[in-house]
């Protein structure tokens, strides 16, 4: 089953309480490459590992049909820093 852009997105901000998500399907609209950044105050002093996995725990079952996915992940200090 393919999934949409708004699909991925809810997902991640049900999943992390995310304050900013942005999702790119890169696949032509087929919905199996996605490249997204998200902001969340559940990566506050996480590494970046850490933070992935977190991310791939929320979209555990998508990620079984997407065959490309890649993720940016910020704290709100980060993204207000990168912002500006």
């Amino acid at each position: 089953m393919p999934y949409s852009e708004s699909y991925i997105k809810n997902k991640l901000i049900e999943g992390l309480n995310a304050s900013h998500v942005e999702v790119v399907d890169q696949s032509d609209g087929c919905g199996d490459k996605f490249s997204v950044l998200i902001v969340s105050d559940a990566f506050d002093g996480k590494p970046l590992l850490q933070r992935h996995r977190l991310v791939n725990a929320v979209l555990e079952e998508e990620l079984k049909t997407i065959h490309a996915f890649s993720q940016k992940t910020l704290t709100p200090e980060q993204w207000n820093k990168q912002r500006n």
